[in-house]
């Protein structure tokens, strides 16, 4: 009598770790090459990984935009999207490995990812409905290829599971194979569709724009510079800032390529006439050169927020006289192409004292890429959130309760007059020193006002006079010097400003919120 040999159950599929982790891996990279590939062809901006980063920007509370800037300076925007990154690796690999048996919630995660995506493009008020192709394009990538990869390698562990049992691995083999061709497939795809929307997305190189303006001949050049405009060799900075050096702070995760031909700005809202000036328009009148140092707001008690160029362009007001501005019109409304917001006291553009500038050069050559080709605002004696527009292509007149600016709807103030500081520069920090005649170097500025005096005291003894240099311009920073008598032990020294209206700068320590830190900077001096 025989007896029939049931069959083992079959084991529940069930995907290993490592696949399931690599399958969330692959579906990450699928969607963000093709999001970027589309990205190329309807706006760079529009790709959703840049999308997604320049929202985290525009929406980050301030006190983490200021431990961002005070922490991290220049590296605040690589830290962002290396942090981006990686929240998007671990997020793709929490995807794959909770679809070990069902892909369900895997595909959940990756539509969530990918409806950020959709959503950081929308809120975008600098791209139009046809970017949304981009995130879309990224999120139907990213679900169409974890579903697949996912069919895939559960018929692969079905195989192998068959294989042992009827000790055949041919099917299992094969199902191995085809897993690995189309894991690789989408890595190549992937890495392709990067590339091209790369290529495609930046091929309007404004580099070979700005090369071929050629020299600017300014036909009101300014001053010539006295030799004692700094003591870079005593240790303060020199009088003008390297383009290389001169600070950035701006909110663009990726620098607007602007070609000058492609380039144009409106003057519109409260004025008689509406007016539009091409970069000829701009660049062929007749050019005025002028030094002013540029402030952040956010600039801390003795930090490096401060730049001094020669910039080239047209007056302002010469501009805003052809548009006609109307009575009652409060503020300018700047835009950048990037879709960044700053709103100037009407009254200070218009102002021909002050001398606001869209200016084109800086320091002798066109606008450099990262400083606003092919233009931007100008103004001295504010601070750079009310009067720095780089990449500017609108200004629009208007009321303050009317339109609100980037920063003024995040708690910084409507009117943001620069105020009188000043800075040690040498020597830094915890400095060790020779007990003795030491010498210390800095900057001070007090921009459309002036500088009158600095004054450096050790601990709390009596204010003494520091060494000036030659005033350039009420609207460029000053340097000074001073030999210090330190004797042995560790010591405190002091710096203070007065400007040209008698105003001696406080003591006390204030925030850079709302509008501008103040404080005296200080150095220890460790005698021995």
């Amino acid at each position: 009598m025989s007896t029939l040999q049931e069959a083992p159950p079959e084991a529940p599929r069930r995907l290993s770790l490592p696949v399931a982790t690599l399958i969330g891996l692959l579906a990450l990279a699928a969607a963000l090459g093709v999001g970027h590939l589309v990205a190329g062809f309807v706006g760079y901006t529009a790709s959703p990984f840049i999308a997604v980063a320049n929202y985290i920007i525009d929406h980050s509370p301030t006190g983490i935009v200021k431990w961002a800037e005070r922490t991290l300076g220049t590296w605040d925007k690589p830290v962002l999207k290396i942090g981006l990154a990686v929240v998007l690796v671990l997020f793709a690999m929490l995807a794959g490995q909770l679809s070990r048996r069902t892909p369900r919630a895997g595909q959940i995660l990756v539509f969530l990812l990918g409806a950020a995506g959709v959503a950081a493009v929308y809120a975008r008020s600098d791209l139009g409905q046809v970017s949304l192709f981009a995130p879309v394009a990224a999120l139907v990538a990213g679900l169409v290829v974890f579903t697949q990869l996912h069919r895939v390698a559960l018929s692969r562990e079905s195989a192998h599971q068959g294989a042992a049992l009827s000790r055949e691995s041919a099917d299992s083999g094969a199902s191995r194979r085809k897993f690995l061709r189309v894991g690789v497939g989408v890595v190549a795809g992937s890495g392709v569709a990067a590339v091209v929307g790369q290529v495609a997305g930046t091929s309007s190189n404004a580099e070979d724009s700005r090369a071929a303006v050629g020299p600017l001949v300014p036909a009101r050049t300014a001053p010539p510079l006295p030799a004692d405009a700094d003591f870079a060799k005593l240790g303060s900075p020199p009088f003008l800032t390297p383009n290389g050096d001169f600070y950035r702070i701006d909110t663009a995760l990726v620098v607007p390529q602007i070609r000058t031909e492609d380039w144009s700005l409106k003057i519109h809202g409260m004025v008689d006439r509406e007016v539009t000036f091409s970069y000829a328009d701009i660049r062929n009148r007749p050019l005025v050169e002028r030094r002013v140092t540029l402030t952040c707001v956010s600039n801390e008690v003795g930090g490096p927020l401060i730049s001094n160029a020669t910039w080239l362009g047209v007056d302002l007001v010469d501009l805003l006289d052809q548009a006609g501005v109307q009575a009652g019109a409060e503020q300018m409304f700047a835009t950048s192409v990037d879709g960044w917001t700053c709103g100037t006291p009407a009254n200070v553009a218009l102002d021909p004292q002050r001398g606001a500038m869209l200016a084109i050069g800086m320091n002798g050559e066109p606008l450099p890429v990262e400083h606003g080709f092919p233009a931007r605002i100008v103004i001295p004696g504010l601070y750079g959130y009310v009067s720095a527009t780089k990449w500017v292509e609108s200004l629009e007149f208007t009321k303050w309760d009317a339109r609100q600016a980037y920063w003024l709807s995040r708690g910084w103030a409507e009117q943001a007059p620069i105020k009188t500081e000043s800075r040690i520069d040498t020597p830094t920090g915890f400095a060790g020193v020779t007990a003795g005649k030491v010498r210390l170097a800095g900057t001070a500025w007090a921009q459309h006002t002036g500088i009158a005096k600095v004054e450096v005291r050790l601990d709390q003894g009596p204010w003494q006079p520091a060494v000036l240099s030659a005033e350039v311009s009420k609207d460029t920073w000053r340097m000074w010097w001073i030999e210090l008598d330190v004797p042995k032990g560790t010591h405190q020294a002091f710096v203070r400003a007065t400007d040209q209206d008698g105003y001696t700068q406080t003591e006390n320590r204030v925030d850079p919120v709302p509008d501008g830190a103040t404080g005296w900077h200080s150095v220890t001096l460790d005698a021995h």
